[in-house]
């Protein structure tokens, strides 16, 4: 299961979290950090990423365009990239579930 974090999550989680999410990756990797969320989507589409992002606009669009990709809203509000990796750790059997689930667009970690 690889994830592809959005600009806003710490380059590093890709890293700290290689031995849980094998094949993650940082938007930035791709010199996307500063692209538009379609560019995003389009790739995390085409390389089967679920993108993993602090912004409501991977949600909304997984509304209007279903998946792929999946996306896993992170909505912890002003926190450390050590809280954000804590939760992906502690909720990986959640995430493993969604990613699987083949009804499900988005999964909110809160």
């Amino acid at each position: 299961m690889k994830l592809l974090f959005d600009s806003n999550l710490s380059h590093r989680l890709a890293q700290s979290l290689a031995s849980l999410y094998p094949g993650s990756e940082h938007v930035r990797n791709f010199n996307l950090a500063r692209a538009g969320d379609e560019a995003i989507w389009d790739l995390a589409r085409e390389k089967a990423f679920t993108i993993v992002s602090k912004d409501s606009d991977f949600h909304q669009r997984s509304f209007l365009y279903g998946f792929p990709p999946k996306v896993i809203w992170v909505r912890i509000g002003n926190c450390s990239t050590g809280e954000i990796e804590e939760v992906l750790r502690k909720r990986r059997a959640d995430i493993i579930r969604f990613v699987e689930d083949d009804a499900h667009a988005f999964l909110i970690l809160s």
